[in-house]
């Protein structure tokens, strides 16, 4: 044993250990569902009991053998429920495990990816494809998850009991996919990390307007995955998209939590480091080939954060590059950022009039940010009344408290200086 750890340690280890153990269990046992709550169970074990005993010299081994034991009472408390006659002795896997697993190092393979590619099955939602990689993938507990996406834990625990029971029924082998059904798989991993990345980063709802700690875990996971497929390009896009966003956390908010817009930050306080990380990553990206959706808007927010001041920023080719994305992806909120480019590129009008046929798109016609961009632009065009009322209909819609604070001031400026 070494010696006791301090607690965010062993939180740090256990997370990263989390996906190797399921990895172990399923690839070894099959149930994956099963599994999964015994691997969570060994988590929570280790999580005690390490603090005060210190971590074993070789904790995977110690956290599979105790999941292994664990696994065993669930399977046999599940054959008894069902009165099944067949023998519990295949199952038996404490007996079989030698006294001193413990203290033996795990198999070296690192399962990690293939339980992702589990997590992001396509007959899951993505609710619960998120809810599911948190849990299994993440290392985090049902309830750190429930409150993450403010709702009941018992909201969260049915979902997540749904996702591995429909993993269980789809049959899935554990397995990495092959050729087309591996490429849409990894897509949905992506997409996955991306919509936990953007939850912390900008959450939709609730008194604060990041949640950091939710951004970190998806820069975290995503960190795996580039470690495992460090040639694809969209894996590193993603990964530099990610550290190039999170680098302005510290300047997005003041003292009282208020919203600050890129324009009004303090770029000192930008993290130097995630900058240089993240353009050293999409530069490395962007030669090899077709750039991606994840990599364009890498690069994207790399022209944001190597600009030296707001008025610097170089928005006609930020608008180039949007035209690009348009073109891959048919997305709504891509079209809304082009219209700010372009307004900031040639004029406040000319983003204005992209706006007005955006309006007619279903998926983005109620959204507050639609509302929010045209009471921007309508300022800057000098038809003051007119923001005000934008900005006004934009916090109406808003369930994000800050931004509703947000908006709210920039129309009380308005008025107060009509």
């Amino acid at each position: 044993m070494t010696s006791a750890p301090q607690g965010g340690d062993v939180e740090d280890l256990l997370r990263e250990l989390a996906p190797r153990v399921l990895g172990a269990l399923v690839r070894r046992y099959g149930h994956f569902d099963t599994a999964e709550d015994a691997a969570q169970e060994a988590l929570l074990a280790a999580a005690l009991r390490w603090p005060q005993d210190g971590v074993p010299d070789h904790p995977l081994g110690w956290l599979v053998a105790v999941a292994a034991r664990r696994l065993t009472d669930l399977l046999r408390a599940e054959q008894a429920r069902r009165r099944r006659e067949d023998t519990v002795a295949a199952w038996a896997l404490a007996d079989r495990w030698p006294a001193d697993a413990a203290d033996r190092p795990a198999a070296d393979s690192d399962d990690s990816l293939i339980v992702l590619f589990m997590c992001c099955h396509p007959s899951l939602s993505p609710a619960s494809q998120i809810a599911l990689t948190l849990r299994a993938v993440g290392g985090l507990t049902t309830a750190e998850i429930a409150r993450a996406f403010l709702v009941p834990e018992a909201t969260m625990t049915r979902r997540i009991t749904r996702a591995k029971q429909r993993i269980k029924e789809s049959g899935v082998p554990f397995r990495l996919p092959s050729g087309p059904e591996r490429a849409e798989r990894l897509g949905a991993v992506l997409h996955v990390l991306y919509l936990i990345f953007n939850e912390g980063y900008a959450a939709t709802s609730g008194p604060s307007l990041q949640r950091v700690e939710l951004a970190e875990e998806a820069i975290r996971l995503a960190r795996m995955v580039h470690r495992l497929l460090p040639e694809d390009g969209e894996v590193t896009g993603l990964l530099a998209l990610m550290l190039l966003t999170h680098a302005r956390r510290a300047a997005r908010t003041g003292p009282d939590g208020a919203l600050i817009p890129m324009a009004e930050q303090d770029r000192g306080r930008w993290d130097a480091d995630c900058v240089a990380e993240g353009v050293a990553l999409i530069s490395e990206a962007l030669p090899r080939g077709d750039a991606g959706p994840y990599q364009v808007q890498a690069a994207i927010a790399a022209l944001h954060d190597e600009a030296p001041s707001a008025e610097e920023t170089d928005w006609p080719q930020i608008a180039a590059l949007y035209e690009v994305l348009l073109r891959i992806s048919d997305n709504p909120v891509v079209a809304l950022n082009h219209a700010v480019a372009v307004a900031m590129a040639r004029g406040a009008r000319a983003g204005l009039d992209l706006l007005d046929a955006l309006a007619a798109d279903e998926r983005i016609a109620g959204n507050h940010r639609l509302y929010a961009v045209r009471g921007h632009l309508l300022e800057s065009a000098g038809e003051k009344a007119a923001a005000r009322a934008a900005y006004l209909e934009a916090a109406r819609r808003t369930t994000s408290f800050p931004r509703h604070r947000y908006l709210h001031g920039r129309a009380a400026r308005l008025a107060d200086e009509d």
